[in-house]
């Protein structure tokens, strides 16, 4: 997690995978190289505090299922603590919202990822919905080109216009 009380852009995630979580630093993996490019910013900016809170539906990693997939973040998590935590972000004016857990916790709509994301203009300028940036969504990604080239372009002219 990395919160700021003067950061300008939610990013509002998944849980930590195995990786991440050992280091305590979020997205520092392919999944973070791949967000920080459809968001045009540098490492630099992307971790710092006063630009960037991200914010996941939980703390820790959550472990694996039976097929070795990533568990969903327990919703617990959110239930106990996320009220507060957003409460100290008082100056976001772009949040993000990275896969569907975190979609679903803040949209409260009842639609699906690939739904939302397609309809990505209904929530902007003030929202962005995201997929995931695993690699594990790279054959969705391919399946959906006009992510690449609708989506990414208003997203990073978005993020540029609340740096500013």
């Amino acid at each position: 997690m990395q919160i700021g009380s003067c950061a300008r852009i939610l990013i509002a995630g998944q849980a930590p995978g195995a990786r991440v979580h050992e280091t305590g630093r979020p997205f520092t993996d392919a999944s973070g190289e791949r967000l920080q490019d459809w968001l045009g910013v540098s490492e630099d900016v992307f971790y710092d505090d006063t630009k960037f809170a991200i914010v996941p539906m939980a703390f820790c990693f959550p472990g694996y299922d039976a097929k070795g997939n990533d568990l969903p973040p327990p919703k617990v998590c959110a239930k106990t603590w996320r009220e507060d935590v957003m409460q100290q972000l008082a100056r976001i004016e772009l949040t993000l919202l990275v896969g569907s857990y975190a979609q679903a916790w803040h949209l409260k709509d009842g639609r699906r990822l690939r739904e939302r994301v397609a309809d990505w203009r209904f929530y902007a300028p003030d929202i962005f919905v995201l997929p995931h940036p695993s690699w594990r969504n790279t054959a969705w990604l391919n399946t959906a080109p006009w992510f690449a080239a609708d989506v990414v372009p208003a997203l990073r002219k978005r993020v540029r216009e609340v740096l500013k």
